[in-house]
């Protein structure tokens, strides 16, 4: 297999058809064109012997030559089949194109997708960060090609909105990501024609760049807000060179990443689903909420889509989970995520129910990650535990505040962070257990925590309406 990186310009809808090479290849005994695509707008031309049978292990060897990969940095980056409706990680043995062939299938079963779209969606091959890399091992990273990777991926799940973050964080993003594009040490009315030139979307969150801000802002214009984003552009872009010294990128790479890092669920795995509304009275049927929901090697993250922002936010050793299959025609598959909380000062164990086709995928991808963490030994594992600690402390979380029950988290500060649980928001089934205090529960169980059989005293349910059982 022989391969070259090439850079195009954004695809438009009509040519999306053209992006399954992987899977539309008609014959396989001779050399076919393989696109990988990479974040940033180019991809790795591949030209590969015998596609159908060709493993992921194979054509990451391709790959990491092509990009001059440095060995110590290959496990950094890993193989991914995506489309708009379904993203998977492929393990090593894998044969892409033989999957590609089964996308329909995977589709039928982890997506709520409709015939019509599930008939023309077609993944793409995608060479991206590997959901199971440490997050303190990147920062030890100084080829800038490799460097150059991990921000165009960050950078998009930033610009998406799939990363929330607070004002401070996207605007001393966008000016990191100014200062990479056009250099360092430009002067003001080229930066503003930059930017212009680009439009803000290039450099901040698009919601934050493109939100109307409500009558208000309809008031005072448009104009004035984009003016106002522009300036607070600016002034994140001088503060990079206020030392004197201009930096160079892989400088200004790991100062974006470690930003991003502070982030708990920077490096996740995403999924989709759905959670219930709380009922806003008794009467009203319970309606249901979009959520993506975010696993890495530190945790579990439940986001809003619409408002982007935590709904919950939890480590291993803070919840325990199971995923049920539909038993009657009508019923959803579901991850359940169980963990302590506080009902009108009385402690409780809360029970959220995340409808989604994926819940079974999320409940393997939760367990190998808890298997994971627990054979890692050593520095490793230490290491792992620090940078989130550090994330913690940066996203405002009083994880040190640690009494009672065992390791019970106390309250969230600054809950107005997009970073922060919003608990009270979530309708949950809760439990109590007969007035007495709740002991910390642990991620690895021999057995659903439904049927856990414990020495003390067994949960028992809290007596609540039909309305609240649904949620």
């Amino acid at each position: 297999m022989e391969g070259d990186v090439c850079s195009f310009p954004p695809e438009s809808s009509d040519d999306r058809s053209q992006r399954g090479s992987v899977a539309s290849s008609a014959t396989l005994s001779h050399s076919q064109d393989v696109l990988i695509y990479l974040f940033g707008d180019s991809a790795v031309h591949l030209s590969v012997e015998a596609l159908g049978n060709v493993t992921v292990q194979e054509l990451g060897r391709s790959v990491r030559e092509a990009l001059h990969v440095p060995e110590c940095a290959q496990d950094a980056f890993a193989f991914w089949l995506s489309s708009p409706l379904l993203e998977l990680q492929l393990k090593a043995r894998h044969q892409p194109y033989k999957v590609c062939r089964q996308w329909q299938d995977l589709l039928y079963r982890f997506t709520e997708a409709s015939e019509e779209d599930i008939s023309q969606d077609e993944p793409c091959l995608q060479y991206r960060r590997n959901v199971f890399y440490p997050k303190f091992k990147e920062l030890q990273i100084e080829d800038e090609g490799v460097l150059r990777l991990l921000y165009e991926e960050a950078k998009h799940n930033i610009i998406t909105g799939r990363y929330p973050c607070d004002p401070e964080h996207w605007a001393s993003l966008g000016g990191l990501s100014l200062a990479l594009d056009e250099g360092t040490g430009l002067e003001r009315q080229k930066l503003t024609s930059a930017i212009r030139e680009k439009k803000l979307s290039s450099f901040l969150p698009t919601h934050v760049a493109m939100a109307s801000g409500g009558l208000f802002s309809t008031l005072r214009g448009k104009s004035s807000r984009q003016a106002g984003l522009e300036q607070r552009l600016l002034e994140e872009y001088r503060k990079i060179n206020l030392s004197g010294d201009c930096p160079q990128d892989p400088e200004l790479i790991h100062q974006y990443l470690r930003t991003c890092h502070s982030l708990p669920y920077y490096g996740c795995a995403f999924f989709d689903g759905e959670i219930d509304k709380p009922a806003q009275g008794i009467l009203q049927r319970v309606k249901r909420k979009a959520v993506i929901v975010g696993i890495s090697l530190e945790g579990v993250y439940v986001m809003d889509i619409k408002d982007k922002h935590v709904l919950l936010g939890l480590r291993f050793y803070e919840l325990s989970w199971d995923h049920s299959s539909p038993e009657e025609e009508g019923d959803s598959h579901i991850l359940w995520l169980e963990f302590d909380g506080d009902e009108d000062g009385t402690p409780v164990n809360k029970l959220l129910k995340i409808y989604s086709k994926q819940a079974e995928l999320m409940s393997g991808f939760i367990e190998f990650c808890v298997e994971l963490r627990s054979v890692s030994e050593g520095g490793a594992a230490a290491e792992i535990d620090g940078d989130s600690s550090r994330s913690q402390q940066a996203s405002g979380k009083d994880d040190g505040d640690k009494h009672g029950r065992g390791g019970r988290r106390g309250m969230l500060r600054r809950q107005s962070s997009v970073v922060c649980s919003r608990v009270h928001s979530l309708n949950t089934i809760n439990y109590v257990d007969n007035g007495k205090e709740i002991k910390c529960l642990k991620p690895k169980r021999a057995a659903s925590f439904f049927t856990r059989q414990t020495s003390g005293p067994m949960y028992s349910s809290v007596q609540v309406t039909e309305s609240s059982e649904q949620g």
